[in-house]
């Protein structure tokens, strides 16, 4: 396939933006070459500038859970385009999508729109500290929350503690606030508690890992946090930007049967535009201003255009069942990838939880937290990633990104899907 053009328009990009992105993950940094430039997108395949077509698992990372350009999510789009594009005023259009939010989940009382989900993250600490009187947060290993200062962190060892910062810029204080503590490790979780639990305002955790590989977290583990939190004084945030309405229509709090204190959305809710939301109990969100003392703004917040199609695309969704069928969907692909790996001989394996899946090179089918995955992964996804652009599949760039499936991987697609990963895997074979 060629990439003449994309190379060009990267070349200009370069002199225009850092790293001629707006993403870090969009320069194929991880994997090398030059990123591929996309003209347009419909259903389960993008369309490059140079004129080539990509069966697309990527989905922008998660929200199209119906696809590219659903056509019932376009008239919306288009009607509400036609009719305002945003107005800094009260309108219905969030109003709707947020009644029906709140009808349908009954862990979510109120709700604010944001414009992402690192402002959702950033604006539902606020409310947990204000409720608190408390400091701290605590974080896990593998978990990525946005690129808020307080969550850019990781631990300094394999132990829960104090963390140093992931990015430049984030002051020693700031990282101090923040406690780290290793995924599915209930005697470190245990030990943070008893040393300074009196001072953690809010545990965060993406009950369902999916930003660092696809951790699946065992049941017991997030049951232990939520007992924790009650016996501390702490709030119990989810983080279910990437999971919520994704996995289930109740997201992972549904497949828990874990009702979180706060919990931050976006992606699904969108529809593919901008997004973001925060939401929980009446009490703590009665806190957030004009009701209470909790500032936080946004000239965007509520864009209509969003609101419009992240309602249409969860009412199509819960109207077909959707998660249902795209989970056996994603078990029966997931598990003809397998043989495919096994067939050719080729170290690689499938992480599978409803619509997700993760393709890496550990040791274990499923890894649940980071010291189980391979140092040869980056590389072995590298040459994977370049084998498979160039049959025509696009996966995210990076081996530590997911995958995902829509509404629009139908039979026909997964089963031209199935041949073009063969042949991919012949040549990396090669």
């Amino acid at each position: 396939m060629s990439h003449i053009t994309s190379n060009d328009l990267f070349q200009r990009a370069l002199k225009v933006a850092p790293g001629g992105v707006h993403s870090p993950v969009r320069a194929f940094k991880s994997v090398g070459g030059t990123p591929v430039f996309f003209k347009s997108a419909k259903g389960a395949y993008l369309q490059s500038v140079d004129g080539d077509q990509y069966l697309d698992f990527c989905m922008s990372f998660g929200p199209l859970i119906l696809g590219h350009r659903d056509p019932e999510v376009q008239e919306a789009v288009m009607e509400m385009i036609d009719t305002a594009w945003t107005f800094g005023a009260c309108e219905p259009y969030s109003l709707e999508l947020a009644e029906w939010m709140t009808q349908t989940l009954p862990w979510l009382e109120k709700v604010r729109f944001v414009s992402s989900g690192t402002e959702a993250v950033m604006s539902v600490l606020r409310v947990a500290r204000a409720a608190t009187g408390r400091s701290k947060i605590l974080k896990f290993e593998g978990c990525y929350h946005g690129h808020c200062d307080s969550l850019l962190v990781k631990s300094g060892s394999g132990l829960a503690g104090a963390a140093a910062s992931d990015s430049a810029g984030v002051s020693e204080t700031v990282a101090k606030e923040t406690l780290v503590a290793p995924l599915d490790n209930i005697a470190a979780l245990e030990q943070v508690f008893a040393e300074q639990g009196s001072e953690i305002a809010a545990v965060i955790i993406e009950p369902l890992p999916a930003n660092f590989g696809l951790l699946i977290q065992r049941q017991e583990f997030l049951k232990k946090i939520a007992e924790l939190c009650k016996k501390h004084g702490a709030l119990y945030i989810f983080d279910e930007v990437i999971s919520g309405f994704r996995v289930a229509l109740g997201g992972m709090a549904e497949l828990t049967g874990i009702n979180p204190d706060l919990v931050c959305y976006g992606k699904i809710i969108g529809g593919g535009f901008p997004v973001g939301c925060y939401g929980g109990k009446k009490e703590l969100m009665e806190l957030v201003a004009p009701s209470g003392p909790v500032y936080q703004a946004g000239t965007l917040s509520g864009n209509p255009v969003g609101m419009r199609a992240g309602l249409v695309t969860l009412k199509k969704a819960q109207r077909e069942n959707l998660w249902s069928n795209l989970k056996t969907k994603t078990e029966e692909f997931t598990g003809q990838l397998k043989k495919l790996f096994s067939d050719r001989d080729v170290n690689f394996k499938v992480a599978q939880a409803p619509s997700l899946f993760w393709i890496h090179g550990s040791q274990i089918e499923s890894p649940n937290h980071l010291h189980q995955i391979t140092g040869q992964h980056t590389e072995n996804f590298k040459n994977f990633f370049h084998s498979c652009l160039k049959n025509g599949i696009y996966l995210a760039p990076s081996g530590f990104e997911v995958s995902f499936l829509s509404h629009a991987h139908d039979k026909e697609v997964l089963s031209e899907a199935l041949i073009k990963f063969d042949q991919a895997l012949k040549e990396y074979k090669k």
